[in-house]
């Protein structure tokens, strides 16, 4: 349920951001809006993307970081026959192939290996810190930068139309793909990777986030319409829809504040919220050896 905006401590904001802007930028126009400075996000979006970004407002806040590591769900466009910087539309071209030899049978081939965990290199021009700096700082001072691979897992890369127009005289494959992914997965290093397998080259053309966790497109808002009729999701709410619950009561909520693990019978090693009597969330916990372990307590 969204309430309004104005008089509301904490909560969720859900935007569907457009192409164009930073996630920063969002973050600034929200806390004029809210008239507050304590916002932030949960997962940047490049300039070029669209789609879910999650805000969280004053002691939501604390939820940020752990909403950030949920999956993701997006829908690209990825081009094959053009390499570029960035590994996305926004860089400079680095090569150019013809990709009129590339077959569907050779796309299934290649985008097989994809799937699952796999070990995938991020882009050189990424918010990874090297030695303390992001790495795309790095790469605009000047620097060659390798960014060792990290384990992610794709539970879903799927193709839903493929197209053969030309680019300066030379075909290109354009590619419509869902991608369902584990936090720090890079579509663009999927269109580069595939690309590479397949030895013409690709990029990122398009992408838009449809789901971080439970909260998809059907309850982001842009932000005209934020800007119109205010609105966020309250923390209960927030936190009953990303986490397993437990609900406590009155005295054990008074030791749940005070920081006190409390037994649970719970063996899923995912986090829990825990709510008191009135149906405000306390905290959130992680299950150990038969005991819910605070991971953040919200004070009251």
């Amino acid at each position: 349920m969204a309430v309004s905006l104005y008089g509301v401590n904490s909560g969720i904001l859900l935007v569907d951001k457009p192409q164009g802007i930073t996630s920063h930028d969002v973050v600034a126009r929200m806390r004029r809006l809210a008239g507050t400075r304590k916002i932030g996000h949960a997962g940047t979006l490049d300039p070029m993307a669209t789609g879910v970004l999650v805000l969280g407002i004053e002691r939501a806040t604390r939820l940020l970081g752990h909403l950030a590591l949920t999956d993701k769900a997006y829908d690209a466009t990825l081009r094959l026959g053009r390499a570029t910087v960035t590994d996305d539309a926004e860089g400079d071209e680095l090569e150019a192939h013809d990709a009129s030899a590339v077959t569907r049978a050779d796309l299934d081939a290649a985008l097989a290996p994809m799937r699952g965990e796999i070990d995938q290199r991020p882009s050189s021009v990424s918010a990874v810190k090297v030695d303390g700096v992001r790495s795309y700082a790095r790469v605009r001072a000047g620097e060659d930068v390798a960014l060792p691979a990290r384990r992610v897992t794709i539970t879903r890369l799927d193709v839903h139309d493929l197209r053969r127009p030309a680019v300066d005289g030379l075909p290109v494959v354009d590619l419509d793909v869902t991608v369902e992914c584990s936090s720090g997965t890079y579509v663009r290093a999927i269109a580069r990777d595939l690309g590479e397998a397949l030895g013409v080259g690709g990029h990122l053309t398009a992408l838009r986030r449809t789901r971080v966790g439970t909260f998809g497109l059907d309850v982001a808002r842009t932000l005209d319409a934020l800007e119109a009729e205010p609105s966020i999701v309250p923390m209960a709410d927030a936190v009953a829809r990303a986490f397993s619950r437990a609900d406590v009561d009155e005295a054990t909520a008074a030791k749940v504040l005070t920081g006190a693990r409390i037994p649970t019978d719970s063996g899923d090693p995912a986090l829990v919220g825990v709510f008191g009597p009135d149906g405000a969330v306390l905290s959130l916990a992680e299950p150990r050896d038969g005991l819910l372990v605070p991971v953040v307590v919200f004070s009251s």
